[in-house]
């Protein structure tokens, strides 16, 4: 002992270092049934590495453990167990499962091969079947809100179908515009237009549309404008889908802006900062640098940001111009303020001040839709998905006096059924914005904004008292009321109430809706939209669909597609067709899930 190689403590560390790495090479096998069991003795053999004679570490002294030394030798036995154990590794990532464990390689945990998608839908039950006799009248909220198309044809583009959920039809159906008639002036804002057809998806049965077009202002009487541009420049933002789609569409906007114009610019991340105070809109330079700037990174303070534009808006305020926030954002916000219902109690407060928010969805995987349409709603604005450059020149070009300014506010539609006429009724789509029978006439209620020149479309399924398609059954102990009688001619009467920009009493608008124009050759309008509504429809199931398949969808819509200057009908073609090749593959896995 008195060795100085012992002294420096280098022998037993070798040592221990030989009886690991032989440790890490020896795959010991399972012995056979033990002797007094009725087995076999085992043979006596050379002892394996767990019957030889080693000191335990514990027994080596302390100074020689911790000595330089030993420490190395530890750390190269480590990686020799390491090197051992990665080709087996390697080898096993290569095999199908359940081969590895044939060549003695012990099964690892599972990797997922798909990114996580964290994105957030409200859920939505379809409207029901409707029995006139018993529920005769339907109220609702009009939706001029386009987002859901457009991300559905990213998700389809994706290659994948969209989840149910995703599926607002009434915002498929208001992605497109329709051929309705135009108002003559102001003081109407709008014209409202019905038809009755047969359903394409059932002879025997109705569609009822009912067609809203708002007023179109011309470019030059369009008030000046004070917007805010609200964005999320997050570490979530960083991806080309996200902060670099969103600044070249806001460069769009900025381009359509005048002298008259005003515009600021705010940004969240972890907190919020002003990087454009109140600017004219003609110094295109000034605001296209600042959104040059912006770069993502940090967590996501959405509501300190909320907070922040709507001070701004109310510092620049127009008091006979349009004042507006446009919030961009993938909606995942994940500091201060993110509760749900804080954040559209927080909308709500704000929008008394005359200043409306409207917002602009990007991303993927981790897009929160839910929050980002409910806010546009208790913003007093609207809603829309940019999935590519050209999304974002419809919405902030094409269409951005339908963006920015609005016609007429708290638009309510109500239609009472003759039950003399129709037995049922079921409303396609619009299930998030149903509202009680007495909201109606109550002018407290928040119902949805038009924009200039917007269209808005709602589409009813009707079975009238004497079609075999009647889905439930008449009343054993009572007679189907036959009190309209004398209004036997009309199927329907649709009252619709709205107020303008700057009131607070509603006016009031009333129509009624003759069988005697149930058309044998409905419009092209009509058969389109049916199209729409067939396809969002079978997106979430087809419940009420039938045998009512994509390719009769695509059929539907290739007859009645008419002028399409935009081609956003035949873009909808393709993506009927993209769709009925995914569910064609994927129909095993849709049906297990539902």
């Amino acid at each position: 002992m008195n060795d100085p190689i012992y002294r420096r403590g280098l022998a037993p560390a070798v040592f221990i270092c030989l009886a690991l790495a032989i440790g890490a090479c020896t795959v010991r096998e399972d012995p056979p049934e033990a002797a007094g069991t009725g087995g076999t003795p085992p043979t006596p053999g050379p002892k394996d590495i767990t019957q030889q004679e080693i000191p335990p570490v514990s027994a080596v002294p302390e100074e020689v453990k911790n000595s330089p030394a030993t420490v190395e030798a530890d750390a190269i036995a480590g990686r020799h167990r390491a090197d051992q154990a990665r080709p087996a590794m390697k080898m096993h990532m290569e095999m199908a499962p359940g081969v590895a464990s044939a060549y003695g390689v012990p099964e690892p945990w599972r990797i997922a091969r798909e990114p996580l998608d964290r994105e957030n839908y409200a859920h939505l039950d379809p409207n029901p079947v409707r029995l006139v006799s018993a529920d005769p009248v339907s109220t609702f909220s009009i939706d001029v809100d386009t987002g859901g198309y457009a991300n559905v044809r990213r998700m389809l583009n994706e290659g994948r179908l969209p989840p149910e959920d995703a599926v607002r039809i009434e915002e498929l159906i208001n992605y497109f515009d329709y051929a309705y008639p135009v108002p003559a002036d102001s003081r109407r804002p709008f014209s409202i237009t019905t038809e009755l057809a047969a359903a394409p998806w059932n002879a025997d049965r109705l569609l009822l549309q009912i067609g809203i077009k708002g007023y179109e202002v011309p470019a030059e009487q369009r008030p000046p404008a004070n917007l805010v541009f609200l964005i999320d420049v997050s570490g979530s933002m960083n991806d080309p889908r996200k902060l670099p789609l969103l600044k070249q569409s806001m460069k769009l906007l900025a381009r359509q802006l005048t002298a008259d114009d005003c515009v600021s610019m705010v940004v969240y991340a972890g907190a919020a900062g002003v990087v454009l105070e109140p600017t004219p809109g003609d110094e295109q330079a000034k605001i296209l640098a600042a959104l040059d700037r912006l770069q993502a990174g940090g967590s996501t303070n959405g509501a300190g940001g909320i907070r922040a534009a709507y001070q701004l808006a109310r510092q620049a305020y127009l008091v006979d111009g349009i004042n507006r926030i446009l919030l961009a954002t993938d909606g995942d916000l994940n500091v201060g303020t993110v509760d749900f219902d804080s954040l559209i109690d927080l909308v709500e407060r704000e929008r008394e001040g005359g200043v409306s928010l409207t917002t602009l969805g990007f991303g993927t995987g981790n897009y929160n839709d839910h929050l980002t349409e409910q806010l546009a709603d208790a913003g007093n604005g609207n809603y829309a998905y940019i999935d590519n450059l050209n999304e974002g020149r419809k919405v902030l070009v094409d269409q951005v006096g339908s963006t920015l300014q609005t016609i007429a506010k708290d638009v309510k539609i109500q239609v009472e059924f003759n039950p003399a006429v129709v037995a049922e009724y079921r409303l396609i789509g619009y299930e998030n914005r149903m509202l009680r029978r007495e909201d109606f006439n109550n002018d407290k209620i928040d119902a949805g904004e038009i924009g200039a020149g917007h269209t808005v479309t709602a589409l009813y399924e009707l079975t009238l008292v004497d079609s075999p398609a009647r889905l439930m059954d008449p009343l054993r102990y009572g007679s189907e009321d036959r009190r309209a009688q004398s209004a036997a001619g009309e199927a329907a009467f649709v009252r619709l109430r709205y107020k303008a920009p700057d009131g607070d009493v509603s006016q009031l608008i009333e129509q009624p809706v003759r069988t005697r124009n149930v058309d044998a050759n409905p419009s092209a309008e009509l058969r389109f939209a049916a199209a729409v509504a067939a396809f969002g429809q079978l997106l979430r199931g087809g419940d009420y669909l039938g045998d009512y398949q994509y390719t009769d969808v695509l059929a539907l819509a290739g007859q009645s597609k008419g002028a399409d200057p935009h081609g956003y009908r035949g873009e909808f073609v393709g993506l009927v067709r993209l769709a009925d090749s995914l569910a064609t593959v994927n129909a095993p896995d849709r049906q297990a899930r539902r």
